[in-house]
């Protein structure tokens, strides 16, 4: 998908020899681009859970907004849970250190027991209390910038988090031909495609093209991938 991208990227900026976009700044755009793609995905969702309380879509049972091929709810959910990754959180005492790559946390569980996100007066007034206070049947955490911290104190060890991580960052690879235009090399070793659902290509170029655009100052094809982006999210 990548290299396709770039190829028609490459193909709007060029036309009548507009400008020219190196690899390294293709990459740039590229990244940015796809991080634009992914956090819409969210508020997308949101969008579509507000109009959904406010019954301004019709509900299909299996809580999308529209059932069958037009739950466009559950598509982006799916697309969501494609980058949903568990793994075991590590840290000093009771502080566990979240995932590097974490973009949002789904849940924190100990030893198979859900363990509950507070605030942190509720943490405090939790830890302060004899009676309300947390266990092991009942643990609790609040977010401390990239930790969680957890109590009981006891909890140490076999907690788990399930998150959803931030997408690897596109990298178009190439092999360089003396006095010629770089040749695509998927076989490097450090090649990444974008890892967004290969629907999207179309905003993909739209949104590259909005970035090119800025950069070589050339006001139609930013304003051909304004466009482009806007009819694909009508």
């Amino acid at each position: 998908m990548i290299d396709s991208v770039r190829q028609t990227v490459q193909a709007i900026a060029n036309k009548n020899n507009r400008g020219y976009i190196t690899p390294s700044d293709f990459n740039l755009y590229a990244k940015q681009a796809q991080l634009d793609i992914f956090e819409d995905y969210f508020s997308k969702i949101n969008s579509l859970t507000n109009g959904r309380n406010a019954r301004l879509y019709t509900v299909g049972l299996d809580k999308g907004v529209n059932s069958g091929y037009g739950d466009v709810y559950r598509d982006y959910e799916e697309m969501i849970d494609t980058f949903s990754v568990i793994a075991t959180m590590t840290g000093t005492l009771n502080e566990f250190n979240y995932p590097s790559d974490a973009y949002r946390i789904q849940n924190i569980v100990y030893n198979g027991i859900q363990v509950d996100k507070v605030s942190y007066s509720e943490y405090r007034r939790m830890s302060n209390s004899n009676i309300s206070g947390a266990s092991t049947l009942f643990p609790v955490y609040y977010s401390n910038e990239n930790t969680a911290v957890i109590i009981p104190d006891t909890i140490t060890t076999g907690v788990t988090v399930q998150y959803i991580r931030e997408p690897l960052t596109p990298n178009w690879t190439y092999t360089t031909l003396t006095g010629g235009e770089p040749i695509f090399n998927p076989s490097a070793v450090d090649y990444q495609d974008f890892e967004i659902d290969p629907m999207e290509e179309y905003l993909m170029v739209a949104k590259i093209c909005q970035y090119v655009g800025i950069s070589i100052r050339e006001a139609d094809v930013y304003q051909f991938g304004q466009a482009t982006e806007t009819e694909e999210n009508q």
